[in-house]
């Protein structure tokens, strides 16, 4: 992961897991997964400033005076509007900017230990056979943070704000499934579906990388009326364990609530670190100035920053020894991440409308040629719009893909198939050796973010020009916008999805996520695909066990369309590669040490466990 919620990255607009209708959000993907962080802002305008965001400065007093031992120091970009911390805030909000250490889920779900982690809810089961109701009960000791108890009122509250407001992230996956909620006392909520839902729990409700919904404080919003519209600010109720202190223009404080009710219940140890302070890296994007925040690390000013390559990792590791990462000081230096980048493109619009003109285009990029220029070897290249975990890995190896990666070939780099595939599509090269119709070239300008981007779409770009495509680089401040407006050009960014099954990367593509030109691309669903018969596939498969054999089928048949009909050009699996500098603080999550099993991402949703669960190195 390393999708840095990315950019222009207000609000990383539209994650995350993801965050994916049911699976996207409307954030973009965090620098892991995204530019800033790796999150590129779908918003157009924040809401309206209030009295509460405007005070961004501790109560009178100021703050208060905490040691460097017992402080975090985090580098990031910090772009959101001043002062927004209400989840529901459209636009304008991104859990990865902090908000994180505020809000929580009714589970979370740790990647690497591959299990859930109860959390405000005691237990979510489905109480029907059939996947038709869910039955959520809650921890006795959740309280949100003026002592209010955490109640069933709050989460019908929750789950009637995603239903109904069309503004909320996972709002068509609440209309798609959800058909009433009961609580029948203060502590259980009883969830019927107007269909089987089996992944309902886990892609909406769990808290993962980028993806999954927190739960608001109904005493605070219901009283609002434009909830959108309100910013929260330093004042607003939440249940996490640390309160926003500070907020200006150079960053965040957070500081410790020692009244946290995790730590009751007996969920997580009482954290040492009582101070997080979140520096503002600045640049246009996640990935701006990283000479100077990598120097800063180097010096033990910060105990961690956004992913880097793998260059500069290796670097960073060779000048200070208390520095470490995923896996230690050996290669490949990070973990695998749920954002795998491919080259979108606008499939409503010429030439990308034409799939021979998108199956040319990825019979040009050498992927074996990736990984030995770029990754040392390691096999980071990809052809699947998933990152390959355990259950993923199962569905990639079956019998049906195989079968049908040795029919497509979308691995396969050969120019003469690419040229023969331009000829029939009309295309000529012109004096330049660029394929042209009409007199116009194929317009292939990888807009991308040049602080994750750098080192693969510069290598893309060469491969795309030998190959005849009119290509460059776009890494302005302009890029995620082009993305989000489906202007012409290839798009590099990843599938933030699915995480056990491949069906919430599949669901990107269904045709009820295929906004019309001129208007704004949702949940970085940016391809604009709407193909009847695929979108028939997934509909069946949505009530579908993953365990069932009819779901695999149906998986397979989907992919054979997507591969077929080449919808995006898969090139990389994302690899989180976060230095931790250890001269302050241990119990960073890696392969040798798990700690609590979630990714190590400090932006991604799952951050308040890394950071809760630090211990002082001295």
């Amino acid at each position: 992961m390393n999708k840095f919620k990315l950019l222009n990255i207000i609000a990383l607009a539209a994650i995350v897991l993801v965050a994916c209708g049911g699976a996207a959000t409307t954030e973009a993907p965090a620098a892991t997964s995204a530019p800033a962080a790796t999150s590129a802002p779908a918003a157009t305008s924040a809401p309206k400033a209030t009295a509460a965001a405007e005070a961004t400065t501790a109560p009178e007093g100021g703050l208060l005076d905490v040691p460097r031992n017992q402080t975090v120091n985090l580098g990031w970009t910090i772009s959101s509007p001043i002062g927004v911390t209400n989840p529901w805030a459209n636009p304008g909000y991104t859990h990865q900017e902090g908000n994180v250490f505020m809000w929580e889920p009714l589970m979370y779900f740790a990647i690497f230990a591959d299990k859930e982690v109860p959390w405000l809810a005691d237990s979510m089961e489905y109480t029907k056979a059939d996947f038709t109701e869910l039955t959520i009960k809650l921890n006795a000791d959740a309280e949100w943070s003026d002592g209010t108890p955490v109640s069933a009122k709050d989460v019908a509250f929750t789950f009637n704000g995603q239903l109904k407001n069309e503004k909320l992230p996972y709002h068509a996956a609440f209309d798609q499934f959800v058909a009433s909620m009961a609580t029948p006392n203060d502590k259980t909520v009883v969830v019927t579906f107007k269909i089987p839902a089996p992944r309902f729990a886990f892609e909406v409700l769990m808290l993962k990388f980028d993806t999954g919904i927190p739960i608001v404080p109904e005493h605070i919003l219901g009283k609002e009326a434009d909830v959108n519209a309100y910013e929260g600010g330093l004042d607003m109720v939440h249940s996490g364990p640390y309160n926003l202190v500070q907020w200006d223009a150079n960053q965040k404080i957070y500081d410790l609530r020692e009244d946290w009710w995790a730590v009751k219940a007996g969920r997580i140890a009482k954290p040492a670190v009582k101070r997080i302070v979140m520096t503002n890296i600045g640049g246009a994007q996640v990935g701006g100035n990283m000479d100077i925040v990598i120097q800063r690390l180097v010096n033990n000013e910060f105990d961690a920053i956004l992913d880097v390559r793998s260059s500069v990792a290796k670097q960073v590791l060779d000048s200070n020894a208390k520095v470490t990462t995923h896996t230690g000081s050996d290669s490949p230096y990070g973990y695998l991440d749920w954002w795998p980048n491919s080259l979108w493109m606008n499939t409503q619009i010429e030439p990308f409308s034409d799939a021979r003109v998108r199956r040319a285009i990825s019979l040009v990029i050498n992927r074996d040629q990736i990984d030995e220029v770029l990754y040392d070897g390691a096999g980071v290249s990809t052809i699947y719009p998933f990152p390959l975990y355990p259950g993923l890995q199962k569905f990639a190896d079956s019998a049906a893909v195989k079968a049908l990666e040795a029919k497509y070939e979308p691995r396969k780099f050969d120019l003469e198939a690419s040229a023969a595939l331009m000829t029939e599509a009309g295309f000529a090269k012109n004096g330049d050796g660029l394929w042209a119709k009409n007199g116009a070239t194929v317009p292939a300008v990888i807009n991308g973010f040049e602080g994750i981007h750098a080192d693969i779409v510069s290598v893309l770009v060469e491969m795309l020009i030998k190959g005849g495509f009119d290509s460059a680089i776009d890494f302005s401040t302009d890029a995620y916008t082009h993305m989000a407006d489906g202007t012409p050009g290839l798009y590099m960014f990843g599938h933030g999805a699915s995480l056990q099954d491949p069906y919430a990367a599949l669901e990107l593509f269904h045709g009820r996520f295929s906004e019309p030109i001129g208007t704004t691309a949702g949940g970085n669903r940016f391809s604009r695909y709407d193909n009847p018969k695929y979108d028939a596939i997934l509909d069946k498969m949505a009530p579908l066990g993953s365990d069932e054999p009819e779901f695999s089928e149906l998986a397979a048949q989907a992919m054979e369309i997507y591969w077929a009909d080449q919808i995006d050009i898969p090139v990389i699996q994302w690899l989180h590669r976060i230095p931790y500098n250890q001269t302050y603080w241990k119990n960073w999550p890696t392969v040798a040490n798990p700690a609590m099993g979630t990714n190590g991402a400090f932006w991604a949703h799952t951050g308040l466990l890394v950071i809760t669960s630090l211990q002082p190195a001295q």
